[in-house]
């Protein structure tokens, strides 16, 4: 009786060891994160992006102001094909995230758009904006002397409709002959879209300013 006893305990110890081993699952792997060169199995991404003939000389003048933010912050290689009329962006072995080449590639499109190198440079910062456009045809068919004066809503005297859309709704607007582009966030590029659009339809500036205060206290106490 006395020998049987512990090996019956010897057992049961055994058992239970096993049972704690295949409970205790195997420390989970830490793997380096991937750089961009290595996600796309080591190709090289481009895109290119068109430079319009009107904007060939502000690109000539503001290149070390595009150029430096791309190639020194977002460690994406940038040049000027001066057949093709595009700037061409590459990625290198030191781009630390595959998205930093979009950025740079929506920046300079913003740029060619109109919008000048600080506004634009926002895009390289931020992730929740963007570059909607739309031309004043797609809101209401106008010819001749009704779409010029439609253009002189948008802008008031001195561009001052235009400056107070964007300053109520935290936006940049820029009117290029009959297109409209507008950079901000997705609620505010709303706003600011809706005001243009009423001008367009035949609304009074003070109309429109009236609605823009109460949309903006709106969004402030939202916020």
């Amino acid at each position: 009786m006395s020998t049987e006893a512990p090996t019956s305990m010897e057992t049961e110890t055994v058992a239970s060891k096993t049972k704690l081993e295949s409970n205790t699952l195997p420390p989970k792997p830490k793997f380096e994160p991937l750089k961009a060169h290595e996600m796309s199995d080591g190709r090289i991404q481009f895109r290119k992006v068109s430079v319009p003939p009107h904007r060939y000389s502000p690109l000539k003048k503001y290149w070390m102001d595009i150029y430096t933010p791309i190639y020194e912050q977002m460690k994406v290689d940038i040049r000027m094909n001066l057949q093709a009329r595009k700037v061409e962006l590459k990625t290198r072995s030191d781009t630390p995230d595959v998205s930093n080449l979009q950025k740079c590639a929506d920046f300079v499109q913003a740029f060619m758009l109109g919008f000048d190198v600080p506004d634009a440079i926002a895009l390289l910062r931020l992730d929740e904006l963007y570059v909607e456009s739309f031309e004043i045809k797609d809101v209401k068919t106008l010819r001749g002397e009704h779409l010029s004066r439609a253009i002189g809503r948008l802008s008031g005297k001195g561009g001052k409709t235009k400056f107070a859309i964007e300053n109520a709704t935290k936006t940049r607007i820029v009117i290029a002959d009959t297109k409209i582009h507008i950079l901000g966030s997705f609620a505010n590029i709303k706003i600011a879209r809706d005001s243009l659009c009423n001008l367009i339809l035949g609304s009074p500036a003070g109309k429109v300013y009236s609605k823009l205060r109460q949309v903006t206290a709106r969004l402030a106490e939202r916020f």
